[in-house]
């Protein structure tokens, strides 16, 4: 992410004044992290010969209030988030993930600006608005919610920074390893990548000690797992998971049967193959 240069984005921003809502707030805290030197000023009219971006307001590019408004294919209309997105998000993410960022987090913020439908994002970030009887200005809460908005977006790039990552680490233990069981010497974000391959059990290192046995589902659209663990395993406790299986270092089995857990790699690794044996 973050293929922009430096003056991609200009210094200066303009939205508009007074209530807030989702749109001119994430436009705000996402400007910010294209470019962290933008200063952004609030009104109710553009100031005349501005050379900054205006957004939200003044029936430009990036505004959605003008009665020729924009809207996608699938008919979700765009604000202003959406209307950013559109121009800085591909060159900022990438094409893929900017396309699935603006059908998962970005549509439901514009359809909820646009028509008032209901959205518990957008309703959390009209609260940072002052009461009808606060003395509070509004832009002091204004940036307040610009601040809680930027942080939420950082962490979601940096989640898929870190999700692309994890593909590399996949990847290279699905070209070292065959069969059905992938071992992978980290964990990292895996399904994506062996969703459909083949494999049927993923085994890494847990964070609470001991290893990870995970059953691979069907697809993204089915959970069901192409290979259950055995169904008296489900919800057992350890020394009745140890006598049924004959592993002594298997430890738990979640009580929905997509998760199990072991302490070493061996026994881990055995687990698996038990639960392929019983197919």
């Amino acid at each position: 992410m973050g293929k922009y240069q430096k003056g991609y984005v200009p210094d200066r921003g303009f939205t508009h004044g007074g209530q807030f809502h989702s749109d001119d707030v994430f436009s705000t805290a996402f400007l910010r992290i294209l470019n962290p030197g933008i200063k952004v000023e609030r009104g109710f009219e553009v100031p005349e010969d501005f050379d900054g971006i205006v957004y939200d307001i003044g029936r430009g590019e990036f505004d959605h209030h003008q009665k020729d408004k924009e809207y996608r294919e699938n008919g979700c209309p765009y604000a202003a988030f959406g209307l950013l997105w559109r121009a800085y998000g591909s060159d900022f993410a990438g094409e893929e993930e900017a396309r699935l960022f603006d059908e998962k987090f970005i549509q439901p913020l514009d359809m909820s600006d646009n028509t008032g439908c209901d959205n518990l994002l957008a309703d959390i970030i009209s609260e940072f608005n002052p009461g009808w009887d606060s003395k509070e200005p509004h832009d002091t809460c204004f940036w307040k919610a610009v601040d809680m908005a930027e942080v939420i977006l950082r962490n979601h790039f940096e989640s898929v920074e870190g999700i692309q990552r994890g593909k590399v680490i996949v990847q290279q233990a699905m070209r070292d390893s065959d069969g059905k069981i992938l071992v992978l010497s980290v964990y990292a974000p895996w399904k994506s990548e062996v969703i459909g391959s083949g494999y049927q059990f993923v085994v890494y290192p847990s964070n609470r000690g001991g290893y990870s046995i995970q059953g691979v589902a069907v697809s993204r659209e089915n959970n069901s797992l192409v290979c259950d663990f055995p169904k008296e395993w489900w919800g057992a406790e350890t020394e009745d998971l140890r006598r049924m299986s004959g592993i002594q270092g298997i430890r738990f089995c979640h009580p929905n049967g997509f998760l199990a857990a072991a302490d070493s790699l061996e026994d881990a690794v055995r687990t698996a193959e038990y639960a392929l044996e019983r197919v």
